[in-house]
């Protein structure tokens, strides 16, 4: 078992002046290893594989609080709408229009944060400004459609880079953009409010730049195993 208490200790102390949320990521980590985080009051867990996340659920406590982090294909959508709580990466109207109608079967709401591309990867997944703008534009004129979606924030992931400037940079950039886009569609929404920003490596900064929720694996659960 590689969970490191002391680091996820030192963690939530690192996020109490901001009352910031972690969530756990524990993709490719064993069931062990989150039963042992839960021990100790840790009840928000991340996932990026839809699989590996059902499986899991199906025997974990049932008050866990399951965020889906990766990219989701809108065909795999319905087996996670029965338990999942946020879904992070929703990058298309396409992709909220399929939670929407999912979670309506399972008589339900889910909360979804909308991605937005930061990094200077261009792998990483995520909207640029006008694809979030024509999102946020057709979800506010037919919101009568989306009953069973809650937009909750935002989420980003800044480049994989030592230069701290460059990470920081981003991270504000995406902190301005979450401001007008509060401002601009919801206003008089107190649900509006989660910034998701920063990993284990530079969720320091992400901290200081905005973020409500900070999604951390390697630092909690030892570098991760693909080789299952």
């Amino acid at each position: 078992m590689a969970i490191n208490i002391n680091a996820y200790n030192e963690v939530l102390s690192q996020l109490k002046p901001y009352h910031a949320k972690l969530v756990a990521v524990s993709k490719t980590k064993p069931v062990e290893d989150i039963e042992a985080y839960y021990a100790t009051g840790q009840r928000i867990f991340g996932e990026n594989y839809v699989q590996e996340l059902v499986e899991k659920q199906a025997v974990l406590p049932a008050d866990i609080e399951w965020h889906f982090i990766g990219h989701l294909q809108s065909n795999k959508v319905k087996y996670l709408a029965p338990f999942v709580h946020t879904i992070h990466a929703v990058d298309s109207l396409k992709l909220l229009q399929e939670i929407n109608k999912q979670a309506a079967k399972n008589q339900r709401v889910i909360n979804c944060l909308l991605q937005v591309h930061i990094a200077a990867e261009e792998t990483k997944f995520g909207m640029d400004e006008q694809e979030l703008q024509q999102l946020l534009a057709s979800w506010n004129s037919h919101q009568q459609d989306f009953a069973h979606v809650r937009i909750a924030g935002m989420m980003g992931m800044a480049t994989n880079t030592e230069n701290e400037t460059q990470v920081r940079q981003e991270f504000h950039q995406l902190h301005q953009l979450f401001g007008s886009v509060k401002t601009t569609f919801f206003n008089t929404q107190d649900y509006f409010r989660e910034l998701s920003i920063g990993m284990s490596a530079d969720y320091t900064i992400a901290l200081e730049e905005g973020s409500t929720m900070v999604r951390i694996g390697s630092l909690l659960f030892g570098e991760r195993n693909y080789n299952k």
